[in-house]
């Protein structure tokens, strides 16, 4: 990910903290004495046109499981961490008040049947109304409806995985009351892949595109790059954040992804014409930034002391800061010992940079 040029200014100032404070101090090497410094060429590196940014890995699909209707949890088969497949059972609710439900309406539809029949027949000695007879079939109706929704509740009275996946949360215990539509589980499904969700800010997100190319990286997989594709660029910031979130589809091949492992993302930008030349230096190189300006100290090797220089610097790549003027490649710049210089102070170089 890259910087603005004004955090080129804290990184400098984290340098001359670490390198010993104030140059005239009693630790600062003696004037007389030719300074040893460390020196590093400017380089010109070509720098792929891409967006930065770092995200966490999910399942595509997070599925949140509950029970139809509410009750008593008996058991969870699964825990966080657990692989499923698809109709493998998950959860279960006690049976007492389920089974309780389907008989009574079960017994319910029984008397509203009895009670039906009995009408008929009252009605062809002309002792029960017409009226009677169909108040009664609605009521045998409503009856076997309800029958209906209690054998419908009972069949969901245990929660089955709806695809092969991951258990990702645990959101309640054996013997707690939970509420229909309550989650109590939720499950990433691995057949639908893994992504990278990622934040962009809006000067980066309008320049990503769907189907732009994509290099993932892990800490937990080092030396091993993901190919990956955006899949989804966020339409609305997020309200607290003020980032887009994109989300970057990623194959795990033989790797053990997790959910919540910390990617690192490289966007390329199809629109790009080419990759880009710039001029780089060490960040150890800069002594004093302020906002695009910057100090640095460049080795005249023929008089054997260091040049004080003002640049104009860019955004920061990995350990090296773009210059964009004040610089040549293949100049030699001081990085280590750069702090205690001053211009035209004598050097004696021990060695490069590396």
């Amino acid at each position: 990910m890259t910087l603005r040029p004004a955090a080129v200014m804290l990184v400098a100032a984290a340098l001359l903290v670490g390198c010993g404070g104030d140059p005239s101090g009693p630790d600062a090497p003696p004037q007389q004495d030719a300074a040893p410094v460390r020196t590093s060429p400017v380089e010109t590196v070509t720098i792929p046109r891409e967006i930065r940014a770092v995200g966490l890995l999910a399942p595509r699909d997070e599925i949140r499981l509950s029970f139809k209707a509410g009750g008593v949890l008996d058991r969870i088969d699964v825990d966080v961490g657990d692989r499923v497949r698809e109709g493998q059972v998950l959860a279960v609710l006690k049976r007492v008040e389920v089974d309780a439900a389907v008989s009574q309406a079960a017994e319910a539809v029984e008397k509203a049947r009895r009670d039906l029949e009995r009408a008929r027949q009252l009605r062809l000695d002309e002792v029960a109304t017409e009226e009677q007879v169909e108040d009664l079939t609605t009521a045998y109706s409503v009856a076997r409806s309800n029958l209906q929704a209690a054998q419908f509740n009972a069949r969901f009275a245990r929660i089955e995985a709806p695809a092969d996946g991951i258990v990702l949360q645990r959101l309640a215990k054996a013997d707690e009351l939970v509420q229909g539509g309550q989650p109590v589980l939720v499950i990433g499904s691995t057949g639908a892949g893994w992504v990278v969700r990622a934040a962009l800010v809006d000067r980066d997100v309008v320049r990503a595109n769907i189907d732009d190319d994509a290099t993932v990286t892990f800490d937990a997989f080092p030396g091993r790059e993901f190919a990956g594709r955006v899949a989804r660029i966020a339409s609305s910031a997020d309200p607290q954040t003020g980032t887009f979130e994109v989300e970057v589809e990623i194959a795990n091949g033989d790797a053990r992804f997790a959910r919540g492992l910390v990617a690192k993302v490289a966007i390329k930008l199809a629109a790009a014409v080419g990759d880009t030349e710039r001029t780089v230096v060490p960040l150890t190189a800069v002594v004093e930034a302020n906002g695009a300006s910057a100090t640095i100290y460049v080795l005249d090797a023929d008089a054997g002391v260091a040049r004080r220089r003002q640049v104009t610097v860019g955004a920061i790549v990995g350990e090296r800061v773009i210059v964009t003027a004040g610089l040549e490649p293949g100049e030699q710049v001081i990085t280590d010992g750069a702090a205690w210089l001053t211009d035209g102070r004598a050097v004696r170089v021990t060695g490069d940079a590396g």
